[in-house]
């Protein structure tokens, strides 16, 4: 672990894009929670406005991210891509920070700010770009720790940005603080990240559309969507677990928030577990072992009667959680390896269908039961993905086998 951390501090382009991810994702963590806050109540937009909201600033996101993902792969390095949407933020999140408006905040949040998070697959192309000329493992391990810290300013920023917000009447300031975190950003990669993209274009560079085209590739698609039901277990239990702690469990808004924070805390150590074990292991087996545990946990989460009982799961929910947000980039990344850009762009898309899929359990599971037996839903989704995944594996090993 310690060699890990060396190499990462040693090694420019794997030092900024990992600090810089490190900064990004106070942006995600200074809004995310306060958004539905501010668009609701703070500027009066109606639910059905800001769903549609939501739902589209997504498809900017995920287009973004593909597009920029093709076109940096035919780049010579990634650093003006990242300043550009670096400055998409800064715009994006200052001005819904300045003017308490609901037609900035729409205009912001359906365009400046996805643009803005389409940095994170950029940065991790990055990465990869770098990892793609180490050992197998040793890649693993590295973006697995840089994920790892992520997580930890995802720990962090809310709880730190509710104490200082706590006696402010509105919660736009959490914005300004994201405008300067996008800020961060840019000058990291502006002063600090010279040649910190590809080692230069690769060449014959296929058009745009066929490009495109290999993501829809059975091969890759079928595979995009099993990430994505595996994701959605992660997204469906966010949706749940708070509904469940105060409703099946009995519990407080004060549970729901210290097991948010405990959890995110246990993820950071489970995250750089998960990287090491892709060093012995293939990743598919160390992916499937860790759905596996979690979806263990969304079993006996319904199960679930009194707040002891969901503190007792802490670990299993973390330990799964880990695997299911870390150990997919290297997977995603792997199925397009030649093209960092490209590859590293499906997590956009793994996350936009992903979340799409837990709206659809999530709604399957109410009609048909409560909250607690939505998990069972989830858990038995989790079962079926984790079975096809080692089927798609098994039968692309075969395929490659000489008759």
């Amino acid at each position: 672990m310690s060699s890990t951390f060396s190499l990462i501090l040693r090694d420019n382009r794997i030092r900024i894009p990992a600090v810089t991810l490190v900064a990004l994702a106070f942006t995600y963590a200074s809004t995310a929670p306060y958004q539905s806050i501010i668009g609701i109540n703070e500027l009066g937009l109606s639910n059905g406005t800001y769903s549609a909201l939501i739902f589209f600033s997504a498809i900017v996101n995920v287009t973004t991210s593909l597009a920029l993902g093709i076109w940096s792969d035919r780049l010579k390095e990634r650093r003006p891509l990242v300043l550009g949407l670096s400055v998409a933020g800064m715009l994006g999140f200052g001005s819904i920070a300045i003017f308490h408006s609901p037609a900035v905040f729409i205009v912001s949040t359906l365009l400046l700010v996805p643009m803005s998070n389409s940095t994170y697959s950029l940065l991790f192309a990055s990465l990869r770009a770098r990892t793609n000329q180490m050992d197998r493992g040793q890649a693993a391990d590295i973006t697995a720790t840089v994920r790892a810290l992520f997580s930890g300013s995802w720990a962090l920023a809310p709880g730190m940005i509710g104490l200082y917000l706590v006696n402010s009447p509105s919660m736009t300031p959490a914005y300004g603080i994201a405008a300067f975190a996008s800020l961060t950003c840019f000058c990291l990669y502006f002063f600090f990240a010279p040649g910190n993209g590809t080692a230069g274009p690769a060449p014959d560079q296929p058009r745009f559309l066929a490009s495109l085209k290999r993501i829809f590739m059975p091969s890759v698609l079928s595979r995009v969507i099993v990430m994505a039901l595996l994701f959605g277990l992660q997204r469906l239990n966010s949706m749940l677990l708070p509904l469940i702690i105060t409703h099946a469990a009995d519990g407080s808004v004060v549970d729901v928030g210290f097991i948010a924070g405990l959890t995110a805390f246990l993820e950071m150590p489970f995250m750089m577990m998960w990287g090491m074990a892709q060093r012995p292991f293939r990743t598919v087996h160390v992916l499937a072992f860790g759905a596996l545990i979690y979806c263990t946990y969304l079993l006996l989460l319904g199960f679930a009667s009194a707040p002891w009982h969901i503190y007792a799961l802490l670990l299993l929910n973390a330990c799964g959680a880990a695997a299911i947000l870390s150990v997919p980039i290297t997977y995603l990344q792997d199925l397009i390896a030649d093209r960092p850009g490209l590859g590293t762009s499906l997590i956009s898309l793994n996350t936009f269908i992903g979340t799409g899929i837990a709206a659809g359990l999530f709604a399957f599971g109410t009609a048909i039961t409560d909250y607690s037996g939505t998990a069972f839903v989830g858990a038995a989704a989790g079962l079926a993905s984790i079975g096809v995944l080692l089927y798609l594996e098994s039968a692309r090993r075969q395929a490659r086998q000489p008759a």
